[in-house]
């Protein structure tokens, strides 16, 4: 028989309420708390990836009433439009992947009328590197605020939170497992919520501590295991 699999989307809750505040995260989220008293227009937001910059990015944009744009897509025409629009409050998510006189020229509209660019990206300001001069300059002059790896505690948070998003229901007690022995990133979870989900979903199974197990020991490398045979024709 031929499993049906639905690609169903996922859907990624961005309030307040869905954030876990922790040590490794928590003097962003009070730099984020602390708009609009920033002493400087433009902010640098970095840290790994799956840590939720682009979380707090939304969470930024709802209290300044500011819009989002992802970098990959920050061009030319986009911040002309955003000029047009009258928009100085900006949080440009993976800004390292931006146009760089696209955001360059962003940043300077949005500081001479007296606004505020928030930019994510995975690198320090310090490591970045852009080619243009002056975009080096204006990131030196940004304040700068890090996510710190995860502890236990916001690394399960965070495995719930993969899990919630997919629709997934998944037992304390594997999470707990899973934090004990996954790699100690916000990738690393976000891989395992991913993998899990897949093969449960093509084997119309649950998500069981067995196969939680399993996946630990092969490792984020392995390839998925066959479906079962079990299916909806």
């Amino acid at each position: 028989m031929t499993q049906l699999i639905f690609d169903l989307p996922i859907h990624s809750a961005f309030g307040r309420a869905d954030y876990l505040v922790c040590n490794c995260n928590a003097k962003v989220m009070a730099w984020i708390d602390r708009w609009p008293d920033w002493p400087s227009g433009a902010s640098v937001l970095y840290g790994p990836a799956g840590c939720g910059k682009t979380h707090l990015a939304h969470l930024w944009c709802e209290r300044a009433s500011a819009v989002l744009v992802t970098g990959t897509r920050l061009d030319s025409h986009a911040v002309a439009r955003l000029i047009a629009q009258g928009r100085h409050r900006v949080a440009v998510d993976d800004g390292d992947r931006a146009s760089e006189h696209a955001l360059l020229h962003l940043h300077n509209f949005c500081l001479e009328c007296g606004g505020h660019i928030l930019i994510t990206t995975r690198r320090t300001p310090a490591s970045w590197g852009p080619s243009l001069p002056d975009l080096t300059s204006r990131l030196r002059a940004a304040i700068a605020v890090g996510v710190d790896p995860p502890d236990d505690t916001l690394l399960g948070a965070v495995l719930a939170k993969h899990f919630c998003d997919r629709q997934l229901f998944v037992a304390p007690q594997i999470i707990n497992y899973l934090v004990q022995r996954i790699e100690r990133s916000f990738a690393a979870a976000a891989d395992i919520a991913a993998r899990l989900d897949a093969i449960a979903l093509r084997n119309r199974s649950a998500v069981t501590l067995s196969l939680a197990r399993t996946l630990v020991r092969q490792g984020p490398d392995h390839p998925f295991p066959p479906a079962s045979d079990a299916g909806v024709t």
